[in-house]
């Protein structure tokens, strides 16, 4: 038996080695973690249950026969993260680039679906070159085996995508179908790499200009999270996880947090009263959450709008905010789908959301009618309508329009609508609607411009303040700034067991 222990010890030792001993330096001088060290450090101590250590490939062609890839290039199994069950798998680029096998796949695919059965989240740390060539159709069908259970995971339980290495080709594709997309400085990501393109279309571009942290963050928008190394990505990975339940069969997480909700004096001097003077919107998130504690998320893409995870008294709630200081918080293309996937997320996992209004109305433009903004933005209307947690609003300043409507209005089913006594409800802007209406009357005055003036103010004096849409219970409450933590936390506390159904259908058709 002895000797089977020590053959068994030795067999272990060499499959964790990966790519060997030189490999595992080399990849540490590059500045990253090994595979197994990103586990290591993601997961509890002990925790980390591995599955598929002794898997081996088995293909013969090209110099594959006979060919050792320890783990096939990727360790999977199951582990806990600040003391709830997590499953996971983490590639192994010491091992043949850790590019994606029939069997490397494979696991990845079987470890997923236990996430499922056990109503776990799912992580997936990428770093690898691609599928592996030499294995031919056997490792694109197992890429499709990958696509099709991230699809089954989605909205059953969280699925987060670390960008750690390269991730190129249909490799990319699977952290396209997770929720969150975690992505380092050291990292790339894209379909077609530089020397393609250049073959192709004659565009000369570098692998971080395609596809490095910034070109995803501000251009695509594909990603949600740059961290600046390993360390940092898996510390936003734990700390995203601690707002998420396990499962979409769970509530969130509900901690101590913070139960002061006392006026906050603070929150009566941040919004300008002047509609046009600009603020930044995170200074009211910061004072109406526990302990200013706010995870931005995608803030580097369409920043005229802030969305993130954040709680109040302890409970998770999804926030989204209109941003004054970019762009005036217009709604475009952009901030429209960027509102409209993280609603659709919270909602599929029992997260309130809290909304926090001062939007002028949606962006004009030729290239934004072009590029489908009647489209985009009816998504804003098709996720908040769909939506059943509960939905609290909080109109600061301008709520225009259409883009009234967009950031959930009571007609898009808000359960509780308040209003700062600087709100504006209105069909338009003052400016705006007093050309129309009062066309005649301006058009005929000596002084036009004097006339202009006084009927913008007689427009905004009867329509553009909370209390004709209160009249009108569009808004339930006008109510003091500093107490909005307050009125949020009995919101809160009082929606806990809303429940509200939708007519029976396969599923809604959202307009993508």
């Amino acid at each position: 038996m002895q000797e089977k222990l020590e053959e068994l010890k030795k067999r272990r030792e060499k499959a964790k080695l990966g790519g060997g001993a030189d490999k595992l330096e080399k990849h540490r001088a590059s500045g990253k973690m090994t595979a197994r060290e990103r586990v290591e450090e993601l997961v509890d101590p002990g925790s980390f249950q591995e599955s598929g250590l002794f898997a081996q490939h088995r293909a013969t062609l090209f110099g594959m026969a006979g060919k050792d890839l320890p783990a096939d290039g990727v360790v999977t199994g199951a582990a806990s993260v600040n003391g709830r069950l997590v499953h996971l798998a983490s590639q192994d680029f010491t091992v043949a680039g850790g590019s994606a096998g029939e069997i490397h796949s494979t696991k990845v695919a079987e470890i997923m679906s236990q996430a499922l059965k056990t109503g776990s989240p799912f992580v997936f740390i990428n770093d690898s070159g691609g599928a592996r060539v030499q294995e031919g159709i056997d490792s694109l069908s197992g890429y499709g085996k990958v696509f099709y259970t991230n699809v089954m995971l989605s909205g059953a339980v969280p699925q987060v995508s670390l960008i750690c290495g390269p991730c190129a080709g249909g490799a990319a594709y699977s952290p396209a179908l997770t929720d969150f997309i975690i992505q380092t400085r050291a990292a790339q990501m894209f379909i077609t790499g530089p020397q393609v393109i250049k073959q192709v279309t004659g565009e000369t571009v570098t692998a971080d200009q395609l596809g490095g942290p910034e070109a995803h963050m501000i251009n695509s928008g594909v990603i949600h999270f740059v961290a600046e190394d390993d360390g940092h990505a898996v510390a936003l990975c734990q700390k995203l996880l601690s707002f998420l339940p396990s499962n979409n069969l769970e509530d969130p997480p509900v901690i101590e947090g913070e139960q002061n909700v006392d006026p906050n004096p603070a929150l009566n001097e941040i919004v300008p009263v002047e509609s046009k003077q600009a603020y930044d919107v995170r200074n009211v998130i910061a004072n109406v959450v526990d302990f200013g504690d706010f995870l931005e998320v995608q803030s580097g893409f369409a920043m005229n709008i802030v969305i993130g995870f954040a709680r109040v008294t302890g409970r998770t709630v999804g926030i989204i905010a209109n941003q004054p200081s970019v762009q005036a918080g217009v709604l475009d293309i952009n901030s429209s789908s960027k509102a409209s996937r993280f609603i659709r997320f919270c909602n599929a996992f029992n997260i309130p959301l809290v909304t926090l209004v001062d939007c002028p109305g949606f962006l004009p433009g030729v290239q934004q009618e072009y590029g489908g903004i009647i489209r985009h933005g009816a998504k804003m209307l098709f996720a908040y309508s769909a939506a059943t947690v509960p939905k609290i609003t909080v109109i600061l300043r301008k709520s225009y329009g259409g883009a009234h409507l967009a950031m959930c209005s009571k007609d898009l089913g808000a359960d509780r609508v308040f209003g700062w006594p600087t709100a504006e409800v209105a069909v338009m802007g003052a400016e705006g609607a007093a050309e129309i209406v009062f066309r005649k009357e301006i058009s005929e005055a000596e002084d036009k411009v004097a006339k202009r003036k006084e009927m913008i103010e007689k427009y905004r004096e009867a329509f553009n303040t909370p209390y004709v849409a209160a009249s009108r219970r569009l808004i339930d409450d006008v109510i003091e700034p500093s107490l909005t933590r307050k009125y949020i936390a009995q919101s809160l506390e009082f929606l806990q067991t809303k429940r509200e159904l939708r007519p029976p259908k396969k599923h809604g058709l959202m307009p993508l």
